[in-house]
């Protein structure tokens, strides 16, 4: 039987890519989370914090090491399967990828060291700037990857070499490409979006259970402060992102929209809500859409123009169900964060808050999922839409695999990811979830040499929520 190289190099591709971004999604707003709490931990000297950053110390640990295992698998997949896309953009993305090391990865493996396993051997202060540089590590992280990814969708600031390889001419233009504050700001929000809602979560159930009951209300109070915040701007991020992409990657939005002609002479262009794609009809099937809203949305105006995929050569068109499906299951797991954060702040206004609220505390349970689910499918609608290129408008992914690959090398190496995947992650998973069981710390060990701050509180002060941080709640 003859296996498609091709094909089965972008499936496993990206499957493995689907089980990398999740970690470092987590990992992103879990340092930034970590980092809060021991700052008030050494501000406030109150041992609530301690012992949250403790709980969460222990599973970002998990959860690093995870990102860190299917992050090197990452790096094999471009010698291996993707040898000519390696060659012809290794004097762009190599740089890019270089300081996402120098910068991040160095920075965030020396201080984690700290953050694990320093509590008692450093003083608070310098426990406390472990944390900050760490969460500043995994932003820098995202900085230098979504540069270089934001590069792959808007090349800038380069030049193509008579061999057919490309080259930087302007850094700053390569860096700071058209679309990378756009993809680097809706990441990240999306990173803490969906650790927010996996601490609400656990907050949650442990509310339920009656277990961390301080730990618990505290926990939750911060992160519907946070999402209050970030649930309506990502939406307004998202908005811009669009525009961006209209301008930059207009086969890419013409997916998204299921817009397949042009609407001219001063027809308005409505908005699909819902429907079914038909590639082959050029058309949205049993189509439910708002009039004149797709137009206002993306010109501004009832009847501005929006090219459609007519205005692009056939063989140049995306896989326009991934993309449809995809956005709009991004775009409805986004307008629930909001209503989470919305139902929850009013919540404080009745007696016994959110916290009290067993449906609340029962729907913010079943949350957990749905920032990594968004996550996948956000990358759905960024990656299939940017197809069939691998570099946008300049080289095509066919073009990007290694020439003497056959299909059985990938089926031979994805059946090996698939074998060590299958037990790396669960264990990691299971193991997470041990720790959560176990719940926070019930006293916190004090700080090493130095003016020790946070140092423990009688038990039964704590189970009384005398030390209970004023969080609003």
């Amino acid at each position: 039987m003859d296996f498609d190289p091709l094909l089965l190099s972008r499936i496993q591709f990206g499957f493995v890519v689907s089980f990398h971004i999740l970690f470092p999604a987590f990992t992103i707003g879990l340092s930034a989370y970590i980092a809060l709490l021991e700052v008030l931990h050494m501000i406030t000297r109150n041992d609530v914090w301690g012992r949250l950053s403790r709980f969460w110390i222990k599973i970002f640990g998990v959860s690093f090491g995870m990102g860190v295992v299917s992050g090197i698998v990452m790096s094999y997949q471009f010698g291996m399967n993707w040898s000519r896309f390696s060659e012809k953009t290794g004097n762009v993305l190599g740089p890019l990828l270089t300081y996402e090391v120098l910068t991040a990865f160095f920075l965030e493996a020396t201080f984690l060291g700290i953050l694990l396993l320093g509590r008692r051997r450093v003083s608070q202060g310098m426990f406390t700037i472990a944390a900050i540089t760490v969460a500043l590590g995994t932003l820098a992280s995202s900085f230098w990857i979504l540069a270089a990814n934001s590069w792959m969708h808007t090349p800038a600031g380069y030049e193509i070499l008579p061999d057919g390889s490309f080259a930087v001419t302007d850094w700053w233009a390569a860096i700071f490409n058209p679309s990378f504050p756009y993809r680097l700001t809706h990441m990240v929000t999306a990173a803490m979006l969906t650790t927010g809602f996996c601490v609400m979560a656990v907050s949650a159930w442990k509310l339920r259970r009656g277990e961390a009951v301080v730990e618990s209300r505290t926990m939750m109070s911060m992160t519907l402060w946070l999402l209050l915040i970030l649930a309506p701007a990502q939406v307004v991020i998202g908005d811009l992102h669009g525009l961006n992409t209209l301008e930059h990657q207009p086969s890419k939005l013409a997916a998204i929209e299921g817009h397949f002609e042009t609407n001219r002479d001063g027809e308005a262009m409505g908005l699909s809500l819902l429907g079914w794609p038909d590639m082959d009809a050029g058309e949205i099937r049993w189509n439910l859409e708002i009039p004149y809203a797709g137009s206002i949305l993306l010109t501004h105006s009832l009847t501005g123009e929006v090219a459609g995929l007519d205005q692009v050569a056939r063989e140049d068109w995306p896989t326009v169900p991934y993309v449809y499906f995809g956005f709009r299951l991004m775009v409805g797991i986004g307008l629930l964060m909001v209503f989470m954060a919305l139902a929850g702040n009013l919540l404080r206004l009745r007696r016994g808050g959110p916290w009290g609220a067993g449906w609340y505390l029962a729907l913010s349970q079943w949350c957990l999922p749905i920032g990594f689910v968004a996550i996948l499918a956000g990358w759905v609608v960024t990656e299939h839409g940017r197809q069939p290129w691998v570099v946008y408008g300049l080289m095509r992914t066919a073009d990007a695999v290694t020439p003497s690959l056959s299909g059985g090398d990938v089926v031979f190496s994805f059946a090996l990811f698939i074998a060590a995947y299958a037990v790396i992650f669960p264990a990691g998973i299971w193991f997470i979830r041990k720790l959560i069981v176990k719940g926070p710390p019930t006293e916190l060990e004090p700080a090493g040499p130095g003016p020790t701050i946070g140092m423990k509180q009688p038990a039964a002060r704590a189970a009384h929520g005398a030390d209970a941080p004023e969080t609003g709640t």
